[in-house]
């Protein structure tokens, strides 16, 4: 089969797509190993599964081009542009930019033509859904796969999905937005890397104490800048009672740097900064006894991964789909919220009183544990899978 994905962004849209590749890749093993008379076959590079052509489509220079080309993946960028939400004086070349978009998105799929087109979200994803509407001449619409990574689809998702052949989502509450005939409850797929991080392995990685707790604080890929600031004016009375990894983004990085010269040896040796981490956010999510972020799409497949109690502080300039998310795990008793605009009084006491109570924070893991979903990226490669084998037996 041929298959599209078309992803940007990290969290929400590039994360759950590299995840869906790794299980097709793993289904792919299983098959290799299970070869007549025991005989592997020619191994396929990473990236490359056996049967597959796979195309991912992103944003041009999108900082998810690098993600995905390490892993030996064909990657096409088109023009791109958010329309929902931008001011007047940007919204005429925004609307240019999505033009340039389907035209060159349909260069592409006239080129590529796939038989299954996986969406993960983002504005990046609408030109090539428009353009699949329209294929060239003698060219089949490809099957349309829509993941939804947030409870609450934002506009760019709300109009994939009327392209949308069947629609997977993370957590039963999505349902009510969409046709319910099309979606299926599959949960956040999560990347088989984490979960081979043991808290032992992630402590020497880290090169942190088994004699203090761990509070993890992650202001996201660019980074969240009133997390890390209001972080940095309590971070002296924090590492007085507990070790700090703080995943600062790389728009804060300088700022965070100059501080970070200012504390003590002591001090230093309990806080690890990083202005983003791969492969080894396994390793500090293993390690957490709390952690602190935005709720963007992947506290809803992550944090339950690994039991990880949490407190939200979701964005406050955009849709409500952050704050939906949270209020998902505050109301089920994994997390605890707090109001962007109230960390400066609120976030010390916050930390301090769960990392004083245990007890606490074992029952709001345990309640993170319950909502896990380890298979979620095997069931959106199933469904595509289901989907390409549907679209070749159609095919005179």
């Amino acid at each position: 089969m041929r298959l599209l994905i078309c992803a940007g962004g990290t969290g929400g849209g590039v994360y759950p797509a590299l995840a869906v590749l790794q299980a097709l890749e793993s289904e792919n093993e299983r098959k290799t190993a299970r070869s007549f008379d025991g005989m592997e076959e020619d191994q396929d590079q990473q990236g490359r599964i056996s049967g597959v052509e796979l195309l991912w489509v992103g944003g041009l220079g999108g900082m998810e081009s690098e993600l995905v080309q390490q892993r030996g993946v064909t990657y096409a960028g088109i023009p791109a542009a958010g329309i929902h939400g931008v001011g007047l004086r940007a919204l005429p070349g925004n609307l240019w930019e999505v033009g340039r978009g389907v035209i060159s998105a349909r260069r592409i799929l006239n080129r590529f033509r796939p038989d299954v087109m996986l969406f993960t979200g983002g504005f990046v994803a609408v030109p090539v859904a428009l353009a699949s509407k329209f294929p060239g001449l003698g060219m089949p619409a490809p099957a349309n796969l829509l993941y939804v990574p947030d409870i609450e689809p934002g506009w760019a998702l709300k109009i994939l999905a009327r392209f949308a052949d069947q629609i997977a989502v993370t957590v039963p509450a999505s349902r009510r937005y969409f046709e319910k005939e099309k979606v299926t409850v599959v949960g956040y797929p999560t990347r088989r890397e984490l979960i081979t991080w043991d808290r032992a392995t992630a402590r020497k990685t880290l090169n942190l104490s088994a004699l203090l707790p761990v509070l993890l604080v992650i202001g996201g890929s660019t980074g969240a800048r009133s997390i890390n600031r209001a972080l940095l004016a309590i971070l002296p009375q924090l590492l007085e009672e507990m070790q700090v990894v703080h995943i600062a983004g790389k728009r804060d990085w300088k700022e965070v740097e100059s501080f970070e010269k200012m504390l003590t040896d002591q001090q230093l040796a309990r806080y690890r900064a990083y202005p983003y981490l791969h492969r080894e956010i396994g390793a500090a999510l293993a390690i957490a006894d709390l952690v602190l972020s935005r709720a963007g799409a992947s506290s809803l497949g992550e944090y339950p991964l690994f039991g990880l109690p949490a407190i939200l502080v979701p964005y406050p300039y955009a849709w409500r789909y952050q704050e939906v998310n949270a209020r998902y795990l505050v109301e089920r008793g994994a997390a605890a919220m707090i109001p962007d605009q109230d960390m400066p009084d609120r976030l010390l006491p916050a930390v301090r009183e769960l990392m004083n109570n245990p007890s606490r924070r074992e029952k709001m893991g345990q309640a993170m544990s319950e909502l896990a979903r380890p298979d979620a990226a095997k069931s959106i490669g199933d469904i595509l899978l289901r989907m390409a084998a549907g679209k070749s037996k159609g095919r005179v």
